[in-house]
């Protein structure tokens, strides 16, 4: 080793050493990234059978006191401890709004529109469609954070749609005097058309009854290339204070005894037959399974069962 090389080591470690401390540390501990926030996907497609299917997400907010809408005829103890048990704070919930979009190979339909059009469409525009694309809007039920998104100040938000919904839904609604149903569904009452149970929105595309959350509230069953999914709308709509216990009431269901029983009539229809769900308040993307459990059920999110 010559005498330059171990002047020029010195020479360097002298350098670093005569430095400010800030700049000889790595570059990462002298300023840390920004906070980002919390975030969530907007929309997610799978395929069934020859259907592609794609929830997206319209709108999520953090709700107050959940005892008070769920699990009504629970005990405050009952429902800490189903709480506690799925890891579940009882101060607050997180809804989420999902409305469906299925693509046929024909039609591209959109089931519910969320709390608003400019919502709706901005999560629609993620997934990659326009509001003009959309050639059937189903209306599984009147409440206003399923039709909210049907029109965009005096217009249509779906210009070029013709509309689906049960026919003792809209008869109920017709004579509510609701304020949404007057500004949302009534300009386009004479593009609707109306289905009662087993009606057909379009081949593959099969209404079901499913009363009592709304007088008319229907649930829809897809099927494609062999393979079903029930878009199942509010039937149920917590995976714990509503799937797990479906005979806990629930405040927005308009006959709780009804409700709780379609609850159990779908639920265990799910769970026999295997057959996948979208919950429109689901955590998101709103898509499971339903097995049996004790006397009630467990919600199963999807993994990548419909993937493959």
């Amino acid at each position: 080793m010559t005498d330059t090389t171990r002047l020029s080591r010195r020479s360097l470690i002298a350098g670093a050493a005569a430095l400010p401390l800030s700049a000889a540390l790595p570059s990462a501990l002298r300023a840390a990234a920004p906070m980002m926030g919390a975030t969530a996907p907007m929309f997610n497609r799978i395929a069934l059978g020859e259907f592609e299917v794609t929830t997206i997400l319209a709108g999520s907010r953090p709700v107050p006191n959940p005892h008070d809408i769920f699990g009504l005829n629970a005990s405050p103890e009952d429902f800490a401890a189903a709480s506690a048990a799925a890891n579940l704070p009882t101060d607050v919930a997180q809804f989420f709004f999902t409305p469906t979009v299925v693509n046929t190979g024909k039609e591209l339909v959109l089931f519910d529109t969320g709390l608003s059009g400019e919502g709706t469409t901005a999560a629609l525009a993620q997934a990659g469609y326009t509001p003009d694309q959309i050639d059937v809007v189903v209306l599984t039920h009147m409440h206003g954070d399923h039709i909210g998104g049907l029109m965009t100040g005096d217009a249509p938000t779906y210009p070029n749609a013709r509309y689906v919904t049960g026919s003792a839904e809209f008869d109920h609604w017709d004579m509510s005097g609701n304020e949404t149903f007057e500004k949302q569904m009534r300009p386009l009452a004479e593009k609707a058309s109306f289905l009662d149970d087993g009606g057909s929105v379009t081949s593959g595309i099969t209404a079901m009854a499913a009363f009592g959350h709304t007088p008319g509230h229907m649930t829809y069953m897809l099927e494609s290339g062999g393979k079903q999914l029930l878009i199942g709308a509010d039937f149920t709509n917590h995976y714990i204070w509503s799937l797990a216990h479906p005979d806990w009431q629930v405040k927005f269901d308009a006959d709780k005894e009804m409700a709780a029983t379609t609850r159990r009539k779908l639920l265990g229809m799910l769970a026999a037959d295997k057959v996948p769900m979208i919950g429109y308040h689901m955590p998101f993307p709103g898509l499971g399974y339903v097995e049996t459990a004790g006397e009630g059920y467990r919600y199963v999110p999807h993994s990548y069962q419909l993937l493959l």
